[in-house]
C-alpha cells in the first residue's frame, strides 16, 4: 500500500512560483508512474502532468506546458511539481497520484493512490 502527502501550496501573486512536493510512504515508487491533478471549485478534477518510473518521460496538459515541470526522486520517494509564471486560472487544490502499472496515463481512473491535496491560490 502507498500513502501520499502533498505539501508546498499557498498564496502567491500572479507571475510567481511555487514548488509542490508529494512524499510517499509504504511501498517504494520505483515502478510507479506518478501524476499531478488539480480541481477548482465547481469544476471536475483535471490532469496536469505525469512522469514515468525513470523520470525520463513526462507529459503535460496544454495549459501548463512551458510553465510547470514535474520531476521525481525515487531514492527519497518524492515527486515534485515546479510551477512558474502562475496565473489566477491555476488556482485549485492540487493532488498527486500513483499509477502502480506505470501507464503514465492522463486518465484519472488509472491511478490507484491519491494524496489529500494542497491548496494553491494565485492572486491577480
Amino acid at each position: 500500500q502507498v500513502q501520499l502527502v502533498e505539501s508546498g501550496g499557498g498564496l502567491v501573486q500572479a507571475g510567481g512560483s511555487l514548488r509542490l512536493s508529494c512524499a510517499a510512504s509504504g511501498r517504494t515508487l520505483r515502478s510507479y508512474a506518478m501524476g499531478w491533478f488539480r480541481q477548482a471549485p465547481g469544476k471536475e478534477r483535471e490532469f496536469v502532468a505525469t512522469i514515468n518510473w525513470s523520470g525520463v518521460n513526462t507529459y503535460y496538459t496544454d495549459s501548463v506546458k512551458g510553465r510547470f515541470i514535474i520531476s521525481r526522486d525515487n531514492v527519497k520517494n518524492t515527486v515534485y511539481l515546479q510551477m512558474n509564471s502562475l496565473e489566477p486560472e491555476d488556482t485549485a487544490v492540487y493532488y498527486c497520484a500513483a499509477d502502480q502499472y506505470g501507464s503514465g496515463s492522463p486518465s484519472i481512473h488509472l491511478y490507484d493512490y491519491w494524496g489529500q491535496g494542497t491548496q494553491v491560490t494565485v492572486s491577480s
